[in-house]
C-alpha cells in the first residue's frame, strides 16, 4: 500500500486518484502519521437468482398493496399538515 504525505497528496491528487482507480489503496499521512486512506470503491456483486427474485417480490408488493409498517394510514391532507 503506497503512502504519501498530505502536502504531496494535495499537489498530485489526480495521480493518486488514478492509482485508486487502478485498484491501489493509498494512505495519506500528516507528520508521518496515517490520517486518511484513498481506496477504490468495491464493485457491486453481480445479480443472483435469489437476489433478483427478492427484488421482484418487493417491487410487486409495493405496486399492489404498499408496505404496511403498523399503525393507521394517513390521509393526504394529514401528511401535508404543518
Amino acid at each position: 500500500m503506497p503512502t504519501i504525505g498530505a502536502r504531496e497528496a494535495n499537489r498530485s491528487f489526480s495521480k493518486i486518484l488514478r492509482e485508486a482507480e487502478g485498484g491501489k489503496t493509498v494512505t495519506i499521512t500528516r507528520n508521518g502519521r496515517p490520517v486518511a486512506r484513498l481506496e477504490p470503491i468495491q464493485k457491486l456483486r453481480k445479480s443472483s437468482p435469489d437476489r433478483d427474485r427478492a427484488i421482484a417480490e418487493m417491487v410487486d408488493a409495493m405496486k399492489n398493496s404498499g408496505l404496511h409498517f403498523g399503525g393507521r394510514r394517513f390521509t393526504r391532507d394529514e401528511m401535508h399538515e404543518r
